[in-house]
């Protein structure tokens, strides 16, 4: 009797669990991107893992069953409070929701969720306290009433506006009337005038000339510029493009720097725990940048870990004054929010299969993100065989600039293809940051 009552539970069971109440989050030109509420649940600490997927307007091709598909569901969990997520189970599914393969994801790491990102959206829903039925829908009411009178506003608002331009205009086009009197001089100290009589004849206004702008008021000058490597935002205009940028021009440890008369010392070696993993790629519009995850560096018991690493053409920095082809900069942060940079240089020799790998996946388009599924990155691959290395304490090389960051520059370059080197330069002919002032700053080089 149980057997027959538990199959019975199963059975009613499965056509509800495959007919899911899919939600979109985002949506583009030939797919929509949407997951499943009711398949969120609760993990230990700030965990929720959550069933998404890819579904697709047309039918693709599987190149491993060689089967039609038109989606691809993911069960995904995310931490909430590290923002991360990391990828369990995928499943391939024709038009009719039939099962056409599915694959657990073996050492799957934790990946960095990137503000703006379509896996922020999700984290954002996923995490998100939900309000009770009720108050969903009287918050909803809410909501619709206050874009309502939003609108209104906006629109008064905007009413206002044109008014007060078009008041604006008429007093500009009439003729001040002329004096019947030579005035007598007005000092900027004296107190207001008393009302005038009607019969009597205005007295112009001093002309005032406009003060100087202000830092801040340079900054607003060049709020509409985006920073750049050439034209109006190209490095030597960063600090007036924003108050927060001010660092970049006054700032006393800035990078990159020439790298020379540093003093040979017994520097700790760094403990590199860099790893294969599944990364991310995106162009940003400044240069090609991949985010991996589980990897590290540790420095005198201090660990960092690695965020993301990308690159500049030619290299920033400079080693007694010779330049190199490109450099890749791996960027790490420790739990108190320290910031460490290895840099390592690039020059013309024999093809490199970690920038291959990078340059494989590659995006057609600007900040959209390509992760490959079944590929991994072993960012420890790319080191060099001696690991000696140059320390000093820089900045960020881009805009906000910021200061007391610790350089670590491996001292031997890596070879990378003459056609490696040529594929990112069609996409960034020069990104890279001028040499600045050591300011007496101490520099430290590997015996």
């Amino acid at each position: 009797m149980r057997k027959q009552w538990a199959a019975a539970c199963i059975v009613a069971i499965v056509p509800i669990a495959a007919q899911a109440a899919w939600v979109a989050i985002s949506s583009d030109a030939g797919k929509r991107v949407e997951i499943d509420p009711a398949s969120v649940r609760k993990e230990e600490g700030a965990k929720q893992v959550v069933l998404g997927r890819i579904l697709f307007d047309k039918e693709l091709t599987d190149p491993r069953t060689s089967g039609p598909y038109k989606s691809i569901e993911a069960l995904t969990r995310y931490d909430c409070a590290q923002r991360t997520y990391t990828t369990l189970k995928r499943t391939w599914r024709s038009a009719e929701g039939e099962l056409l393969r599915e694959e657990e994801v073996r050492s799957a790491a934790e990946m960095p969720v990137r503000s703006g990102s379509l896996d922020d959206k999700m984290l954002r829903e996923v995490c998100r306290p939900k309000a009770p039925v009720d108050q969903q829908s009287a918050a909803s009411k809410v909501a619709e009433k206050a874009n309502e009178a939003a609108a209104e506003l906006r629109k008064a608002n905007e009413a206002m506006i044109q008014k007060e331009v078009q008041k604006s205009l008429k007093t500009a086009v009439l003729p001040a009337p002329a004096p019947a009197a030579a005035p007598a001089p007005v000092k900027e100290a004296a107190p207001p005038p008393t009302p005038v009589a009607a019969h009597a004849s205005p007295k112009p206004r001093p002309v005032r000339r406009p003060a100087p702008p202000s830092g801040h008021e340079a900054a607003q000058q060049h709020a509409g510029i985006h920073w750049n490597y050439e034209g109006e935002g190209r490095p030597d205009n960063w600090g007036k493009l924003k108050a927060e940028y001010a660092a970049c021009a006054s700032g006393r440890r800035q990078s990159p720097i020439d790298i020379r008369d540093g003093i040979r010392v017994d520097q700790p070696a760094i403990e590199f725990g860099y790893r294969p993993s599944q990364f991310r790629v995106v162009d940003n519009g400044h240069t090609v940048q991949a985010y991996v995850g589980g990897s590290s560096i540790s420095l005198l018991g201090k660990r960092y870990e690695l965020i993301q690493f990308h690159f500049h053409r030619p290299s920033e920095e400079r080693v007694n004054g010779r330049g190199f082809d490109m450099v890749v900069h791996f960027v790490h942060k420790s739990e108190e929010g320290r910031l460490a940079v290895v840099a390592v240089l690039m020059e013309a020799g024999v093809e490199n299969s970690f920038i291959q790998t990078v340059w494989n996946h590659i995006p057609l388009e600007k900040n959209q993100d390509v992760a490959p599924p079944s590929t991994l990155i072993d960012p420890g691959a790319f080191l060099p065989a001696d690991r000696g290395y140059f320390s000093y304490m820089g900045s960020l090389t881009t805009p906000p600039c910021t200061e007391d960051v610790l350089w670590l520059v491996m001292r031997q370059p890596v070879q990378v293809s003459a056609e490696q080197i040529a594929t990112f330069a069609r996409l960034y002919r020069n990104n890279a940051r001028p040499i600045q002032p050591t300011f007496g700053r101490l520099i430290k080089e590997s015996r």
